[in-house]
């Protein structure tokens, strides 16, 4: 008799379904908002890996009746992969504030100018925006929000189902994609302002070739970015937030 099979015949199946929903919710905790940042302490992620886990488990159904050590190596590999690629969907979500606030700087050349001393350096605006999006996030009731995802795709890929792989490039692409234009989206009033400041910066120079036309722009591009960023950030937030509601009422409507 192996030990699974002592674990049901004491009436605890519930015990091995626990630990493949919390194989999966561990991953995707890894890389959520959140509690995936590299800030976070491993203690708090675990913690909020088991308490993901004890919620979702009431909607979980687990279909396989017999479990061996090969089945459970099996079963426990798939919700490690549906898990990863789950949180590389949420992962997405802060990735495109990020990606948002690097082309904004980029534009307005202000991308070393208030770069942070990391190991991987970003702008000052990537910062500033990550932090006022994950900050959004608490007070909008995010975690919440995440239960009832997990659920929905629990209904979507069951235990032991996995993502079929064609179906999961394309699902990949498109959100990589989304992710991409949804960033590009939202530093559009960098990119517009940057356009004019140039297209006005070489008409002077052509009327007045004399003149040092880069030692009169850049102070004023510099205080132009950082004004724009001052009121531009929180319409950038909202529409951000309204973003991630969109992806989390129909994950696969980038796909679609």
């Amino acid at each position: 008799m192996t030990l699974f099979q002592l674990f049901q015949e004491l009436g605890l199946p519930i015990s091995i379904t626990f630990f493949m929903v919390f194989l999966r919710v561990g991953a995707i905790v890894a890389l959520i908002p959140l509690f995936g940042e590299q800030s976070v302490p491993a203690r708090v992620k675990l913690g909020a890996a088991f308490a993901f886990s004890v919620a979702v488990l009431p909607t979980v159904t687990d279909t396989t009746t017999q479990y061996t050590f090969e089945t459970l190596v099996r079963t426990g590999g798939i919700e490690i992969m549906v898990g990863l690629a789950i949180g590389v969907f949420f992962r997405l979500f802060i990735l495109c504030l990020t990606m948002a606030g690097q082309f904004a700087a980029q534009s307005t050349s202000l991308a070393q100018a208030f770069g942070a001393p990391e190991i991987e350096p970003q702008p000052a605006m990537s910062g500033v925006l990550m932090m006022g999006g994950l900050a959004l996030l608490v007070i909008t009731g995010f975690p919440a929000r995440v239960i009832a995802a997990l659920m929905g795709f629990y209904d979507m890929f069951p235990i032991g189902a996995g993502i079929a792989g064609a179906d999961g490039i394309m699902w990949g692409i498109a959100m990589i994609s989304d992710a991409f234009g949804t960033a590009f989206t939202l530093a559009l009033p960098f990119l517009i302002a940057a356009l004019l400041y140039n297209l006005a910066l070489g008409i002077i120079n052509k009327a007045m070739p004399q003149l040092m036309v880069s030692f009169v722009g850049a102070p004023a591009l510099t205080l132009g970015a950082l004004l724009l960023f001052a009121v531009s950030a929180p319409m950038i937030l909202m529409v951000w937030r309204d973003w991630i509601d969109l992806r989390l009422m129909n994950p696969f409507g980038a796909a679609g």
